[in-house]
């Protein structure tokens, strides 16, 4: 493992704890009595205080040093002073373990007392410190200049993503948005119980993926020795909770898509479903509207949210609008009644990628995704969904050709669908026997299995039933003002990180990178050879196989080469 300048010091560090009987990972329970907002909220001259946290930043002035602790709910100054740290003759570990031993970064336990600075700063007085948790690694470190620019701010997306961890110490605001978002689920929680509806659980790991059109993940039982498919929904398994006898049950699950990913797009997503029997797509409407208003309440205080340029206010009542009337409104085309030929032809007209796999529903959702999605910026319902694109959803009861189904666009997102349930069990096998033939056809987003056992529990009879689906992952990016789906995600997937090579250095590669870490500032690469003392042939050698292992990197600025550690 190739350790950094600081790694290296850290460890040694560590070695001198050991040596002086010092734990730097104690198995013992420290007994916390504060947190630094519990201190804030009822502070008090000279009470004594227990908290711990992570050493963020500190000002040594010989024997008095001011210092910042983090704890899970904030920031607080503590005052360290080395006499009442240590009271007797032995200044040990003030002098040698705070001053010398201790980092940035660092989670250290703190008893003491409160008091105010002469600038009326709540503070800790530090009787006694324990460290809890020597950190090896350091943590970013952002700097602010005189004109309140931010410098070296720990802010790569990448970087933020993959380390988690590290983004949640260092952006502290960060956590808010996941705070937010547990709000959210417990405000759902409490809407749905206080109705009387049944949290569930059903399978992930599901011998046919249905309940959605979507390209599964594939896995594999040993002892079965069957394929298995994570879910790409759960709607199946809950409607037979319905046909066994739930007026309503709902489910928080974690879904799988074998697809893209992008800015609103995760191959592992979080979807809330809910069935109510004895309901329609009308009065689940109400209900969604109702549903949204308190959540938004409950999250951001309010019903209105900031999202880009956008004002979004989720109090109810919300336009309700056709996919019909909304084709039309934008495209000036009609789809009522038109031939699968005539909605390729007129898709392709207007500048829409298509080809030979698609049906009419999968035609009617492009031209709708391109050419209206994006015009709904307040809650809005598109209802009415052609059959061709909705085999889960009972037929309209007055308008022919059309489902009894709606979804809800915010922003030109889809946050929600929800259906009139089809419980007819044999218009529910033709509907699925129309997905398998456009699956052969070519379309790899169709079903590809005939449930038969979702069948056979519809045979035994369901309710008639409205459900609704919500991606709650899009709901909190809307509530916090997110446009990509993973910073809402504590852990978005991504790519492997690449990783240095592991490779042994002699000491001419040794000497050179010596040379380098002595400042930070790039040095000539004359001097650097010059400095090295070595030999033409060696110098050749270790530079190169330094550069090639992307360690050192020579720049050329005007006329002058330089060397730098990369």
């Amino acid at each position: 493992m190739q350790l950094s300048e600081q790694e290296i010091i850290r460890r040694e560090k560590l070695n001198k704890l050991v040596e002086m009987g010092i734990n730097a990972f104690p198995a013992d329970e420290y007994v916390i009595t504060d947190t630094t907002q519990s201190i804030k909220q009822d502070f008090s001259e000279n009470k004594k205080v227990k908290i711990a946290g992570r050493l963020m930043s500190r000002r040594i002035q010989g024997k008095a040093s001011f210092a910042e602790l983090q704890d899970s709910t904030g920031k607080i100054q503590v005052y360290f002073n080395r006499d009442e740290i240590c009271t007797g003759e032995d200044k040990t570990l003030y002098n040698e373990v705070y001053k010398h031993l201790l980092d940035i970064g660092d989670i250290i336990g703190v008893e003491g007392e409160l008091f105010k600075t002469q600038v009326g700063e709540m503070t800790v007085m530090v009787k006694n410190f324990t460290l809890l948790t020597k950190a090896l690694r350091p943590l970013p470190h952002a700097k602010t200049d005189e004109n309140g620019v931010v410098h070296d701010g720990f802010t790569d997306p990448e970087l933020r993503y993959r380390q988690r961890y590290v983004d949640l110490t260092v952006n502290p605001h960060i956590k808010e948005i996941f705070v937010k978002r547990t709000k959210l689920f417990n405000a759902m929680r409490t809407f749905f119980n206080d109705a009387g509806y049944f949290e569930v659980e059903t399978p992930i790991l599901q011998s046919i993926p249905g309940g959605a059109a979507a390209r599964p993940f594939i896995t594999h039982h040993n002892a079965l020795d069957i394929p298995l498919y994570l879910r790409i929904a759960n709607e199946l398994y809950l409607k037979r909770l319905i046909v066994g006898g739930f007026d309503g049950v709902y489910e928080f699950s974690k879904n799988f898509r074998n697809e893209g990913m992008d800015r609103t797009h995760n191959p592992e997503f979080t979807a809330m479903e809910i069935y109510v029997a004895y309901k329609d797509y009308n009065w689940m409407m109400d209900f969604t509207e109702k549903l949204l208003e308190f959540c938004a309440i409950q999250v951001n205080g309010t019903t209105k949210a900031k999202f880009g340029d956008h004002e979004i206010d989720f109090k109810a009542p919300y336009q309700r609008i056709s996919m019909t009337e909304a084709i039309q409104k934008f495209t000036g085309f009609d789809i009522t009644g038109k031939s699968e030929q005539e909605l390729f032809d007129f898709a392709k007209s207007i500048g829409i990628e298509v080809n030979e796999t698609m049906g009419k529903g999968k035609l009617i959702d492009e031209i709708f995704g391109e050419k209206c999605e994006g015009n709904f910026i307040q809650p809005t319902f598109i209802t009415d969904y052609p059959i061709e694109m909705s085999p889960l959803t009972k037929k309209h009861r007055s308008k022919e050709g059309l489902t009894e189904r709606f979804e809800l666009m915010v922003c030109g997102k889809e946050i929600a669908n929800a259906y009139s349930e089809l419980n007819d069990p044999i218009d529910q096998r033709e509907r699925f026997e129309e997905q398998l033939k456009l699956s052969e056809k070519g379309d790899d987003e169709a079903g590809q299995f005939i449930d038969e056992d979702f069948l056979r529990a519809l045979e035994y009879g369901m309710p008639p039933t409205s459900g609704l689906g919500i991606g709650m992952d899009r709901l909190i990016m809307f509530l916090t003002n997110n446009a990509s789906i993973q910073e809402v995600l504590f852990f978005p997937q991504m790519r492997p990180e690449k990783t240095t090579p592991q490779i042994e250095l002699g000491e001419d590669e040794k000497v050179i990178l010596e040379i380098l870490n002595s400042q930070e500032e790039p040095f000539a690469l004359a001097e650097v050879k010059e400095r090295s003392q070595l030999s033409g042939k060696k110098w050749d050698k270790a530079s190169k196989t330094l550069t090639k292992h992307n360690l050192v990197k020579v720049e050329k600025i005007e006329e002058n080469l330089l060397m730098k550690l990369v």
